[in-house]
Protein backbone atom coordinates (compact mmCIF):
# COMPACT_ATOMS: atom_id res chain seq x y z
CA UNK A 1 0.00 0.00 0.00
CA UNK A 2 1.48 3.46 -0.85
CA UNK A 3 2.10 6.02 2.14
CA UNK A 4 -0.04 9.56 2.06
CA UNK A 5 2.75 11.14 1.10
CA UNK A 6 2.42 8.99 -2.24
CA UNK A 7 -0.99 8.93 -2.14
CA UNK A 8 -1.02 13.31 -2.23
CA UNK A 9 1.88 13.40 -4.78
CA UNK A 10 -0.44 10.76 -7.23
CA UNK A 11 -3.51 13.11 -6.62
CA UNK A 12 -1.52 16.07 -7.63
CA UNK A 13 0.01 14.55 -10.65
CA UNK A 14 -3.43 13.93 -11.57
CA UNK A 15 -4.69 17.84 -11.60
CA UNK A 16 -1.51 18.82 -14.15
CA UNK A 17 -2.89 19.43 -17.38
CA UNK A 18 -2.57 16.94 -20.22
CA UNK A 19 -1.61 18.32 -23.55
CA UNK A 20 -1.21 16.54 -27.48
CA UNK A 21 -3.08 14.86 -29.84
CA UNK A 22 -3.97 11.13 -31.04
CA UNK A 23 -1.48 9.06 -29.94
CA UNK A 24 1.01 11.63 -28.74
CA UNK A 25 -0.54 12.85 -25.54
CA UNK A 26 1.39 14.10 -22.22
CA UNK A 27 1.15 14.56 -18.83
CA UNK A 28 2.58 18.13 -18.21
CA UNK A 29 5.59 18.40 -15.34
CA UNK A 30 6.64 22.08 -15.15
CA UNK A 31 8.25 21.35 -11.96
CA UNK A 32 10.37 18.32 -12.65
CA UNK A 33 13.91 19.81 -11.39
CA UNK A 34 12.09 22.17 -9.25
CA UNK A 35 13.89 20.59 -6.37
CA UNK A 36 16.99 22.03 -7.43
CA UNK A 37 18.82 25.33 -6.09
CA UNK A 38 19.07 27.66 -8.80
CA UNK A 39 21.69 29.81 -7.04
CA UNK A 40 24.05 27.04 -6.61
CA UNK A 41 23.32 25.54 -10.15
CA UNK A 42 21.66 28.89 -12.18
CA UNK A 43 20.95 28.70 -15.93
CA UNK A 44 20.15 31.39 -17.97
CA UNK A 45 18.66 29.84 -21.72
CA UNK A 46 18.26 26.57 -21.88
CA UNK A 47 19.41 25.69 -25.00
CA UNK A 48 19.63 21.96 -25.95
CA UNK A 49 19.51 18.30 -24.38
CA UNK A 50 21.00 14.84 -24.77
CA UNK A 51 21.25 11.78 -23.12
CA UNK A 52 24.51 9.54 -22.12
CA UNK A 53 24.24 5.74 -22.39
CA UNK A 54 23.80 5.83 -18.03
CA UNK A 55 20.59 7.90 -18.76
CA UNK A 56 21.61 11.05 -17.68
CA UNK A 57 20.70 14.29 -19.10
CA UNK A 58 23.07 16.90 -20.28
CA UNK A 59 21.45 20.61 -20.42
CA UNK A 60 23.55 23.63 -22.33
CA UNK A 61 23.07 26.70 -21.07
CA UNK A 62 24.66 30.47 -21.68
CA UNK A 63 25.04 30.74 -18.01
CA UNK A 64 29.23 30.89 -17.88
CA UNK A 65 29.02 29.46 -14.25
CA UNK A 66 27.67 25.82 -15.29
CA UNK A 67 27.33 25.67 -18.99
CA UNK A 68 26.74 22.10 -18.81
CA UNK A 69 24.26 20.66 -15.96
CA UNK A 70 23.52 17.10 -15.67
CA UNK A 71 20.60 15.64 -14.46
CA UNK A 72 19.22 12.29 -13.68
CA UNK A 73 15.42 11.10 -14.63
CA UNK A 74 13.86 12.41 -11.42
CA UNK A 75 14.95 15.73 -12.42
CA UNK A 76 17.82 16.10 -9.92
CA UNK A 77 21.16 17.79 -10.52
CA UNK A 78 24.52 15.37 -10.11
CA UNK A 79 26.96 17.48 -11.50
CA UNK A 80 28.05 20.56 -13.63
CA UNK A 81 30.65 22.10 -15.46
CA UNK A 82 31.92 24.93 -17.99
CA UNK A 83 32.60 28.38 -17.45
CA UNK A 84 34.11 29.71 -20.68
CA UNK A 85 31.00 29.14 -23.27
CA UNK A 86 29.34 32.54 -23.16
CA UNK A 87 27.11 31.49 -26.50
CA UNK A 88 26.63 27.65 -25.43
CA UNK A 89 23.97 26.39 -27.88
CA UNK A 90 23.89 23.45 -29.61
CA UNK A 91 24.68 19.73 -27.89
CA UNK A 92 25.07 16.68 -29.38
CA UNK A 93 26.50 13.31 -28.24
CA UNK A 94 28.45 10.79 -30.15
CA UNK A 95 29.61 7.39 -29.37
CA UNK A 96 33.51 7.08 -30.86
CA UNK A 97 34.36 3.69 -30.45
CA UNK A 98 33.41 2.90 -26.36
CA UNK A 99 33.51 6.67 -25.43
CA UNK A 100 30.86 9.37 -25.53
CA UNK A 101 31.98 12.77 -26.38
CA UNK A 102 29.86 15.92 -26.33
CA UNK A 103 29.89 18.94 -29.24
CA UNK A 104 29.26 22.19 -28.00
CA UNK A 105 28.31 25.11 -30.65
CA UNK A 106 29.24 28.54 -29.09
CA UNK A 107 27.69 31.58 -31.27
CA UNK A 108 30.08 34.01 -29.51
CA UNK A 109 33.00 32.57 -30.01
CA UNK A 110 32.80 31.47 -33.14
CA UNK A 111 33.46 28.14 -32.98
CA UNK A 112 32.17 24.21 -32.37
CA UNK A 113 34.19 22.31 -29.24
CA UNK A 114 34.27 18.25 -28.88
CA UNK A 115 34.29 17.61 -24.68
CA UNK A 116 34.44 14.12 -22.69
CA UNK A 117 31.87 14.13 -20.87
CA UNK A 118 33.18 15.44 -17.87
CA UNK A 119 34.36 18.95 -19.95
CA UNK A 120 37.62 18.59 -21.17
CA UNK A 121 37.93 19.87 -24.18
CA UNK A 122 39.62 17.74 -26.73
CA UNK A 123 39.02 19.81 -30.36
CA UNK A 124 38.30 22.65 -31.79
CA UNK A 125 36.26 23.51 -35.01
CA UNK A 126 36.41 26.96 -36.09
CA UNK A 127 35.39 28.98 -39.33
CA UNK A 128 35.65 27.32 -42.61
CA UNK A 129 38.64 30.53 -43.72
CA UNK A 130 39.94 28.80 -46.53
CA UNK A 131 35.96 28.65 -48.17
CA UNK A 132 36.06 31.97 -49.89
CA UNK A 133 32.30 32.14 -48.24
CA UNK A 134 33.46 34.50 -44.66
CA UNK A 135 35.41 37.15 -44.05
CA UNK A 136 36.44 36.68 -40.82
CA UNK A 137 35.34 34.42 -37.66
CA UNK A 138 32.82 37.05 -36.83
CA UNK A 139 30.67 35.67 -39.65
CA UNK A 140 30.49 32.62 -38.09
CA UNK A 141 27.94 31.78 -35.25
CA UNK A 142 26.93 27.78 -35.32
CA UNK A 143 23.95 27.07 -33.51
CA UNK A 144 24.09 23.06 -34.06
CA UNK A 145 26.20 19.85 -34.91
CA UNK A 146 24.66 16.37 -36.48
CA UNK A 147 27.64 13.44 -36.67
CA UNK A 148 27.41 11.04 -38.91
CA UNK A 149 28.69 7.27 -38.56
CA UNK A 150 31.95 7.95 -39.59
CA UNK A 151 32.61 10.18 -37.27
CA UNK A 152 32.25 13.18 -39.30
CA UNK A 153 30.83 16.77 -38.26
CA UNK A 154 28.10 18.73 -39.98
CA UNK A 155 27.50 22.24 -38.56
CA UNK A 156 24.29 24.64 -39.02
CA UNK A 157 25.22 28.24 -39.20
CA UNK A 158 22.10 29.77 -37.53
CA UNK A 159 23.07 32.67 -36.65
CA UNK A 160 25.76 33.38 -39.16
CA UNK A 161 25.23 33.22 -43.33
CA UNK A 162 23.22 29.93 -42.91
CA UNK A 163 25.50 27.44 -43.92
CA UNK A 164 26.21 23.79 -43.24
CA UNK A 165 29.45 23.04 -43.18
CA UNK A 166 30.94 19.73 -43.57
CA UNK A 167 34.20 18.87 -41.40
CA UNK A 168 36.43 15.47 -41.90
CA UNK A 169 37.42 14.11 -38.21
CA UNK A 170 40.53 16.13 -38.17
CA UNK A 171 38.87 19.76 -38.51
CA UNK A 172 39.37 19.71 -42.27
CA UNK A 173 36.07 21.16 -44.37
CA UNK A 174 34.75 18.66 -46.84
CA UNK A 175 32.29 20.53 -48.10
CA UNK A 176 29.68 23.74 -47.60
CA UNK A 177 26.23 24.12 -48.69
CA UNK A 178 23.56 25.52 -47.98
CA UNK A 179 23.79 29.55 -47.78
CA UNK A 180 20.74 32.25 -47.35
CA UNK A 181 19.75 31.44 -51.04
CA UNK A 182 18.09 28.33 -49.40
CA UNK A 183 17.76 28.38 -45.64
CA UNK A 184 16.88 31.27 -43.43
CA UNK A 185 17.89 30.70 -39.94
CA UNK A 186 19.56 27.25 -40.30
CA UNK A 187 18.81 26.48 -36.38
CA UNK A 188 19.53 23.26 -35.99
CA UNK A 189 20.51 19.99 -37.73
CA UNK A 190 19.95 16.02 -37.37
CA UNK A 191 20.71 13.16 -39.42
CA UNK A 192 17.67 11.14 -40.40
CA UNK A 193 18.59 7.47 -40.47
CA UNK A 194 14.74 6.41 -40.68
CA UNK A 195 15.09 4.76 -44.40
CA UNK A 196 18.59 3.00 -43.72
CA UNK A 197 18.56 3.13 -47.70
CA UNK A 198 18.62 7.00 -47.84
CA UNK A 199 20.14 9.12 -45.32
CA UNK A 200 19.46 12.13 -45.30
CA UNK A 201 19.82 15.81 -43.39
CA UNK A 202 16.90 17.62 -41.61
CA UNK A 203 17.42 20.89 -41.26
CA UNK A 204 15.44 23.85 -40.64
CA UNK A 205 15.24 26.99 -42.21
CA UNK A 206 13.36 28.29 -39.32
CA UNK A 207 12.20 32.25 -40.38
CA UNK A 208 10.79 30.40 -43.15
CA UNK A 209 8.22 27.71 -41.47
CA UNK A 210 10.10 25.36 -42.82
CA UNK A 211 12.28 22.01 -42.63
CA UNK A 212 14.56 21.05 -45.48
CA UNK A 213 16.04 17.66 -46.82
CA UNK A 214 19.63 17.13 -47.89
CA UNK A 215 21.51 14.49 -49.06
CA UNK A 216 24.31 13.57 -46.71
CA UNK A 217 26.81 15.57 -49.83
CA UNK A 218 24.48 18.67 -49.44
CA UNK A 219 21.69 18.05 -52.44
CA UNK A 220 18.76 19.73 -51.42
CA UNK A 221 15.93 17.09 -51.66
CA UNK A 222 12.58 18.52 -50.33
CA UNK A 223 11.05 21.23 -48.24
CA UNK A 224 8.53 20.66 -45.86
CA UNK A 225 5.83 23.29 -44.92
CA UNK A 226 4.97 23.89 -41.43
CA UNK A 227 3.11 27.20 -41.12
CA UNK A 228 3.17 29.10 -38.20
CA UNK A 229 5.99 26.98 -36.42
CA UNK A 230 9.24 28.38 -35.56
CA UNK A 231 10.77 25.68 -35.20
CA UNK A 232 14.73 25.03 -33.39
CA UNK A 233 16.53 21.72 -33.88
CA UNK A 234 14.71 18.40 -35.76
CA UNK A 235 15.32 15.80 -32.72
CA UNK A 236 14.96 12.09 -34.75
CA UNK A 237 13.57 9.46 -32.05
CA UNK A 238 12.53 6.13 -33.47
CA UNK A 239 9.90 6.69 -36.46
CA UNK A 240 9.11 10.24 -35.45
CA UNK A 241 10.58 13.38 -35.63
CA UNK A 242 10.13 15.91 -32.73
CA UNK A 243 10.44 19.87 -32.26
CA UNK A 244 10.51 22.74 -30.45
CA UNK A 245 8.75 25.27 -31.80
CA UNK A 246 10.20 28.89 -30.25
CA UNK A 247 7.15 30.99 -31.30
CA UNK A 248 4.18 30.77 -33.39
CA UNK A 249 3.88 34.21 -34.05
CA UNK A 250 6.11 36.91 -34.17
CA UNK A 251 7.62 38.78 -32.28
CA UNK A 252 10.91 36.43 -30.90
CA UNK A 253 9.44 37.36 -27.56
CA UNK A 254 5.57 36.45 -27.78
CA UNK A 255 5.45 33.57 -25.15
CA UNK A 256 3.83 31.71 -28.38
CA UNK A 257 5.64 28.41 -28.28
CA UNK A 258 4.44 25.06 -28.16
CA UNK A 259 5.84 21.09 -29.39
CA UNK A 260 5.45 19.05 -32.38
CA UNK A 261 5.52 15.92 -33.55
CA UNK A 262 5.85 14.49 -37.03
CA UNK A 263 5.27 10.85 -38.28
CA UNK A 264 7.79 8.71 -40.65
CA UNK A 265 5.64 10.42 -43.68
CA UNK A 266 7.26 13.63 -41.87
CA UNK A 267 3.10 14.90 -41.55
CA UNK A 268 2.32 16.67 -38.05
CA UNK A 269 0.65 14.27 -35.55
CA UNK A 270 0.42 16.22 -32.59
CA UNK A 271 1.22 19.48 -31.14
CA UNK A 272 1.57 19.45 -27.37
CA UNK A 273 0.20 23.21 -26.31
CA UNK A 274 -0.54 23.39 -29.55
CA UNK A 275 -3.29 23.41 -31.98
CA UNK A 276 -4.52 20.33 -33.73
CA UNK A 277 -2.94 19.33 -36.61
CA UNK A 278 -5.09 19.27 -40.24
CA UNK A 279 -4.26 19.47 -43.87
CA UNK A 280 -6.61 19.94 -46.26
CA UNK A 281 -7.62 18.13 -49.50
CA UNK A 282 -4.32 19.11 -51.32
CA UNK A 283 -2.62 17.82 -48.18
CA UNK A 284 -1.16 21.48 -47.16
CA UNK A 285 -1.17 21.74 -43.50
CA UNK A 286 -3.16 24.60 -41.83
CA UNK A 287 -1.58 27.16 -39.76
CA UNK A 288 -0.29 26.15 -36.80
CA UNK A 289 -0.24 28.16 -33.23
CA UNK A 290 -0.07 27.82 -29.72
CA UNK A 291 -3.26 27.06 -27.89
CA UNK A 292 -2.51 26.12 -24.20
CA UNK A 293 -0.18 28.74 -22.62
CA UNK A 294 2.10 25.97 -20.87
CA UNK A 295 5.58 26.65 -22.24
CA UNK A 296 6.62 30.34 -23.37
CA UNK A 297 9.55 29.98 -25.78
CA UNK A 298 10.56 25.89 -25.92
CA UNK A 299 13.97 25.49 -27.62
CA UNK A 300 14.80 22.21 -27.30
CA UNK A 301 13.21 18.51 -26.93
CA UNK A 302 14.71 15.33 -26.08
CA UNK A 303 12.82 11.81 -25.68
CA UNK A 304 13.41 9.19 -23.83
CA UNK A 305 13.26 5.46 -23.31
CA UNK A 306 10.11 5.21 -21.99
CA UNK A 307 8.72 7.68 -24.42
CA UNK A 308 8.85 11.02 -21.91
CA UNK A 309 9.72 14.14 -23.50
CA UNK A 310 11.71 16.86 -21.45
CA UNK A 311 11.54 20.66 -23.24
CA UNK A 312 14.09 23.22 -22.12
CA UNK A 313 13.19 26.92 -22.58
CA UNK A 314 15.21 29.96 -24.09
CA UNK A 315 14.44 33.64 -22.45
CA UNK A 316 11.80 32.01 -20.20
CA UNK A 317 12.35 33.14 -16.90
CA UNK A 318 15.83 31.21 -16.19
CA UNK A 319 13.70 27.71 -15.77
CA UNK A 320 15.15 24.00 -15.58
CA UNK A 321 13.42 21.95 -18.26
CA UNK A 322 9.54 20.25 -18.00
CA UNK A 323 8.86 17.01 -18.56
CA UNK A 324 6.13 15.71 -20.64
CA UNK A 325 4.96 12.11 -19.27
CA UNK A 326 3.52 9.63 -22.11
CA UNK A 327 -0.05 8.45 -21.31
Amino acid sequence: MPGWFEILRRRNRANDPVVGHGDFRYRVRLDWAAQNDAAKFPVNDCHEMVTDRLGRIFLSTNDTRNNILIFNKDGKILDGWGTEFPGAHGLSLHDEGGEEFLYLTDYERHEVVKTTLAGRVVQRFTYPADSGKYASADEFKPTETTILPNGELLVADGYGLDYIIHYDRTGKVKNIFGGKTELNNAHGIALDMRDPAGPALLVTSRADNALKRYSTDGRLLQSIELPGAYICRPVVHGENVFFAVLISRLPWDSQSGFVMILDRANRVVSCPGGSTPRYDAQGAPETFHQTVKIFRHPHDVLADGDQNLYVSQWNSGKVYPARLERV
